[in-house]
C-alpha cells in the first residue's frame, strides 16, 4: 500500500520531518474514521509503538512505512468501531462527533489553553470533516466507513482498502456505494459559506437579543436541535423539534445562564458559534444552513470533547 495524500492539502511541508508528515496524515485518517480526536491520537500513538516495537531489520523490510501505518491504523480504527457502537449504546443522551477548531483558532501557533500546537494534531478541515458529513458517517456499518474515507476520502484503490478490511475488492467497492447512497439520502445541497455565515450572524443576533420571532424566522420549519452533555453537563437527552420549540429552549437556555457570551467561529469547516461564560468555553454548535434557514443544530457541550476550545 502506498501512501496517499491528506484530502484538501497540497504537498507535504518539507520541512516537516517523514515521521511528523505521516503522523499528520494518520491524524487526520483517524479523525474521520472515528469522530474523535482524542480517539484519533490514541490509534496514532499505537501505530507507533506497533512500528518501534520492531526490530530496524524488519522495518527496512517494508517497502512503503507510510502504506504500513496506514494499513495498521486503519486496522486500529476498524476494531474500535465495533466496539464504540457498544460504547455509544451505553451513552447518556446523544453522540455528536467531537467538534474541530478552524486553523484562525491557531493562529498564534498555540493552543487556546495555552501551551504549543503541534502541527501533526490540526485535522485538515473540508467537507469530508463537516458535522453533516460526520453524523451520516456515524449511521454507517465499521467496514462502510472505512471503506468509503479510505477511497473516496483519500483515494485509495478498492484492492487496497480490501487488505484492511479483510473483504474482496468487489466487496469493498459495494461498501463505498452503500455509504454514497446514505450520505446522498441524507444530505441537502450544502449552502454557499457567504449565505451559510449570514445566516448564522443573523442567528447569533436574535438569540443574543432573545428575540423568538426573529429566531423562528431564520430556523427551518423542520429545525432539529441535538445537544451532547455526556451525562457530565446538562443538556437535553433527545433531540428538540420544530422552530418555535428550538427558539424557545434556546432563549431558555440564554436566560439560565447570565453573561453568557455567544462566539461566531467556524466549527468543523464552517461558520458555527461558540458559547462562553467567564471566558470559559462552555458549548460548541456545529450548524447547517438549507437555503437561507437553519436545518440542523448540533451543540457540543461535553467537556471531554472541547479541549481543542478550552480557554484559559
Amino acid at each position: 500500500m502506498k501512501t496517499r495524500s491528506e484530502p484538501g492539502d497540497g504537498p507535504l511541508d518539507p520541512s516537516l520531518s517523514a515521521i511528523m508528515s505521516e503522523r499528520r496524515r494518520l491524524i487526520n485518517l483517524a479523525y474521520r474514521l472515528l469522530g474523535s480526536l482524542a480517539d484519533a491520537e490514541d490509534v496514532v500513538q499505537e501505530t507507533y509503538t506497533r512500528w518501534y516495537a520492531m526490530s530496524p531489520q524488519q522495518q527496512k523490510a517494508i517497502e512503503s512505512p507510510g502504506g504500513w501505518l496506514t494499513k495498521v491504523a486503519s486496522r486500529i480504527c476498524l476494531d474500535q468501531l465495533g466496539s464504540a457502537r457498544a460504547r455509544r449504546e451505553r451513552y447518556v443522551g446523544e453522540w455528536i462527533p467531537e467538534p474541530l477548531p478552524d486553523s484562525a483558532e491557531w493562529a498564534d501557533g498555540r493552543r487556546p489553553g495555552g501551551g504549543a500546537a503541534d502541527p501533526a494534531d490540526r485535522v485538515t478541515l473540508d467537507e469530508s470533516v463537516s458535522m453533516a458529513f460526520l453524523v451520516v458517517l456515524e449511521a454507517m456499518t465499521p467496514a462502510e466507513r472505512v471503506a468509503f474515507v479510505l477511497h473516496d476520502v483519500f483515494r485509495y484503490s478498492f484492492a487496497e482498502v480490501a487488505e484492511i478490511v479483510g473483504r474482496t475488492p468487489a466487496a469493498c467497492r459495494q461498501l463505498a456505494s452503500s455509504a454514497r447512497r446514505r450520505l446522498r439520502a441524507s444530505q441537502a445541497p450544502a449552502a454557499p459559506a457567504a449565505r451559510h455565515a449570514g445566516v448564522v450572524r443573523d442567528f447569533k443576533q436574535a438569540w443574543d437579543a432573545k428575540d423568538i420571532d426573529a429566531l423562528i424566522g431564520l430556523l427551518d420549519p423542520g429545525v432539529t436541535a441535538v445537544a451532547d452533555g455526556g451525562g457530565l453537563v446538562s443538556a437535553a437527552l433527545r433531540p428538540v423539534e420544530g422552530c418555535e420549540q428550538v427558539a424557545r429552549h434556546l432563549v431558555d437556555l440564554a436566560a439560565r445562564a447570565p453573561g453568557l457570551e455567544i462566539l461566531e467561529r467556524s466549527v468543523n469547516g464552517r461558520p458555527g458559534l461558540v458559547l462562553q461564560l467567564d471566558g470559559a468555553t462552555v458549548s460548541v454548535m456545529a450548524i447547517d444552513v438549507g437555503g437561507d434557514r437553519i436545518t440542523r443544530i448540533w451543540g457540543v457541550r461535553n467537556p471531554d470533547k472541547l479541549r481543542s476550545w478550552t480557554t484559559g
